[in-house]
Formats: C-alpha cells, structure tokens, sequence
C-alpha cells in the first residue's frame, strides 16, 4: 500500500479509535423506513452527517436524492493499480421502526450500558457505516492509497427493498459504479461460539456468500358484498382464509445449496456432530440463535405478515386482501410463484408488489482469501464458514450490473450475547469491543484488498 499527502482532519487516528464514537452518533438519527407511501424521517440528516465526516478529513462526497429527504452518498478512493476490478465497500443508513416502550433504553439515545451501545441501527447497520466511516476517514487523513479503487456508499431504502436507494441508483447513476467488480456488505463476518469436538469452545466466523430471493405478494379474494345476516357461499374472507390455511401448511421441500453446505459440513467438522439432509437439527443447536438464519435457507419459505378486511360489523365485503412474505432459494423463483398461485386457489389473485434476486458467489477466490486472512489476523485459530442470508441486502441490486457481493460486517462477539434475534428486534445493541475489532478487521482488509 502506497502514500499520498495526508489530508485535512486532524492528526491521524485508527479506525478503532472513533468508531464508537461514529456509531454513537450515527445512533442518535432517527432514519425509521417506514415502507413504501409511508411518511418518516427519510435518511437526510444521516447523509449529512456523513457527508460532513468525509469532508473535515478533504473529501468530496457525491449525494444523490431519489425523492425529498431519501438520500445516499457514495465516494471513491483511487487505488494504486486503476487497472483492477474496484471494491464496492457499502451500507444502508435506514432502519426498521421501533417502538419505544418496549425497549429497555430508548431506541434513538444510543444509551452506552452493559459495555454496548444500545439503539435502533446498531446491528442493522450501522455499526458497519460506522466502521466504514471510520476507514475511509484514516485512508484520508494518512493519504493511504489502497491497492485497487474502493468505492463506499452509504444507501437509502435498503428496509424496503431499496427502491429509492440501491435500486434507483443502479438504474439512474450506473456510472457511479464504473469498474466495481466486487462488494462487501451486512449480515455476515461476525462470530458465534460452538464447542468443539473435543468439548472446549471455539469461535466460527459466518461469511455470507449468498442471499434468498424475495417475493413481497398480495394475496386478493374477491366475493359477493351481501348483509352479514345472510347465509353465503361466496365469502372473500372465507377464501382468504382457506388460502392461508394451506399456504401455511405446505411443507417446502428441503435443498442445500452449496453454501448452506460447507456450512453444515464445516460447523459438523468443527463440532463433531454429523447430520443428514433430513436431520440438522442437533448440528444447528450448536450455533445458538443463528441457526434462524440457516433454517431459513434449508428451504423456500411463505409467510402470511398482515391482513385487511371488512369495514363494518354487519357487512360482508367484496374482498379481502394478505401480505405474503416469500423468500426462496437460487432458481426457485418461478416454482415458487407457481406453488403460490396453486395453494391461493381459484378464489384469490396471486399480486406481486415487490420482487428480487437470489444471490450465489463462491467461497473461494483472492478477495474471499483476503477476508479470512484479516479475520484470521485478529483472531487466530477460528474456523470461518460460509452461509446464506434468509434475508436480503443491497448486494442484490448491485448484482444486476455484474458486481459480486458479500456480507462482510466483522464483529467479535460474546459468546452470551444473543446477536441474530437482534436484526429488527427489540434492545438492539452491540458491543463497543466488538466494534472496535471490526473496525480493526475492516481496515485490514481494505489495506490488502
């Protein structure tokens, strides 16, 4: 890695030196994406305050707007070798709602407690925008080149689907992109405890190597309007329901794709514990709450999220309507819809609002080897594995013009911590040990990308 002049910003400081402070601050913004027609905050003020971050230490930050206060910004850093494929490092500054009263600190205060920061966004993601910042903050003030273009943005809208964010900016400003081959995102690069064969525990480091598409479906039951006292056979409601039940009793059949299976191989290695394709059960207990994650890959999955009927107690309506949440496996797409569409039967329309990608990307290659090592680095000895998001991130719209994604957000956790029960939860925290070793990882790899 090669020098320039060191830029304005003050004396030189690691990474790990202010991400706490980033993420802190980063917490008290409330960015609440509420969906789509739905008014919040939108992501201004969290755009500005990383555009003034990336401009004390000499930067110039580009903001793009895809409506009033929906923003995302982007920067690059030239490398010292233009020829390669550029590194897109990326994170979403939105977050899910939360509800105040449920939680033990107020979610936008960024309360430090139990040596974390407690907040809406601190594991969802801006604990990596943090590490991010931080990075890209130490290249500017020590005038490190890195080894190829690496390119940060920081999106808006990734909880909906990133509609007015990753998605407009792929299709409006695909020139920001320029030469991106690779990307490192959320969900994936942080650890979990598991006992090894020999009864002691051990560390595994989950790196996302693939994502579940997602179907967002509206399920539309016509019937005939009529008085509540009247007998019918031609009930939206009734339909509606009958198509529910048996969504949700379909059993979806089971395939490990194959990073759901050097998961289950490697954590079977590393535990001693085997498996079948019938029976991971006792193997996935091994890896605590993560295992949600890895049950929502062993299949495509349905799940009905909200319902709307009726205006009045005495009236029967002439329709009624579902959210259904589909997330299904690489090339399930068209299989899924059409089981959808049979299950809703006759009576229910099958209406897509939203539909993405799957992701698959090999656990192999110089950059996957550059992750392990900056892991490996700061901590020795731990078994890495690679996994598939039952979610979904903004790697998938990068992947439509040819980028290569990963979930990469490094965090050394405790082993008691319940962490991935926290993604959209309630009391979400992280610890500021763990923030600082991903900021330490993070720049590790950023100086051998």
């Amino acid at each position: 890695m090669s020098e320039i002049p060191p830029q304005a910003g003050g004396a030189p400081t690691a990474p790990e030196q202010e991400v706490v402070d980033i993420c802190r601050e980063l917490l008290q913004i409330d960015t609440s994406n509420y969906g789509p027609g739905q008014d919040g905050p939108g992501e201004r003020e969290a755009a500005d305050y990383v555009v003034g971050l990336l401009r004390e230490v000499g930067l110039e930050p580009q903001v793009f707007e895809s409506q009033e206060r929906r923003t995302t910004v982007s920067v690059r850093i030239p490398g010292a070798d233009r020829d390669r494929g550029a590194l897109c490092i990326h994170g979403h500054l939105d977050v899910v709602p939360a509800h105040a009263e449920d939680w033990t600190h107020p979610p936008f205060d960024a309360v430090e407690a139990d040596g974390c920061l407690w907040g809406r966004g601190a594991v969802d993601m801006k604990d990596m925008v943090a590490m991010m910042l931080a990075s890209v903050r130490h290249l500017a003030r020590t005038g490190t080149v890195p080894p190829r273009d690496l390119l940060f943005v920081f999106f808006a809208d990734e909880e909906a689907g990133g509609v007015l964010g990753s998605q407009f900016m792929v299709r409006e400003h695909p020139e920001v992109f320029e030469g991106v081959t690779e990307a490192i995102s959320e969900v994936g690069g942080y650890s979990v405890t598991v006992e090894d064969a020999k009864g002691d525990p051990r560390r595994a480091y989950l790196l996302q190597t693939a994502e579940k598409g997602i179907a967002w479906l509206h399920l539309r039951a016509k019937g005939t309007a009529g008085h509540g006292s009247v007998p019918t056979s031609d009930n939206p409601i009734v339909h509606l329901a009958e198509a529910i039940a048996r969504i949700d009793a379909h059993k979806w059949p089971r395939e490990f794709i194959a990073s759901v299976r050097g998961l289950l191989d490697g954590l079977s290695e590393v535990t001693g514990v085997g498996y079948s394709d019938e029976d991971a059960e006792e193997l996935l207990e091994r890896i605590g709450t993560a295992a949600g994650f890895v049950r929502g890959a062993l299949q495509d999955t349905a799940n009905i999220t909200m319902l709307d009927a009726g205006y009045k107690h005495n009236v029967i309506p002439q329709d009624a309507t579902a959210a259904l949440d589909c997330r299904f496996l690489p090339g399930h797409q068209d299989d899924l819809m059409a089981t959808i569409r049979e299950l809703a039967g006759e009576h229910v329309d099958v209406e897509i609002g939203h539909m993405d990608t799957s992701l698959e990307s090999p656990f192999e290659g110089a950059l996957v080897e550059r992750m392990k090592s900056a892991l490996l680095a700061e901590d020795p000895g731990v078994a890495i594995l690679p996994y598939c998001l039952s979610g979904g991130t903004d790697n998938k719209a990068l992947s439509t013009i040819g980028v290569t994604g990963y979930g990469f957000a490094p965090l050394r956790l405790p082993a008691d911590l319940d962490f991935a029960p926290m993604f959209h939860g309630i009391d979400e925290r992280v610890p500021l040990e763990s923030l600082e070793f991903g900021a330490r990882v993070l720049w590790r790899l950023i100086e051998d990308c």
